[in-house]
């Protein structure tokens, strides 16, 4: 259900902006995005899971509002992490 620290290392790597960056919207996006994506495969099996929902819903509105973020700051780092990363838009 979480993201090993081996995964988060890669997808820190490659949406870094510079070497070692772990704040960079990109990253958290990519994070997060992972997250989801784990958090979705889960409640496949386990459709009851409602604390669990609640936190999914915070990482999807957190997700969402630093993609408003990179949008309104950097359009086309925006486009192509979206794009990167399979997201609609």
């Amino acid at each position: 259900m979480s993201i090993t620290a081996e995964r988060k290392q890669e997808l820190v790597g490659k949406f870094a902006t510079v070497s070692g960056d772990t704040g960079s919207p990109e990253v958290q996006v990519a994070v997060l995005t992972e997250r989801i994506v784990n958090l979705t495969e889960h409640f496949k099996s386990h459709h009851k899971d409602l604390h669990s929902r609640r936190g999914l819903i915070r990482m999807v509105n957190r997700r969402r509002s630093l993609l408003d973020y990179l949008k309104r700051k950097n359009q086309q780092r925006y486009e192509v992490l979206i794009k990167e990363l399979g997201l609609r838009k």
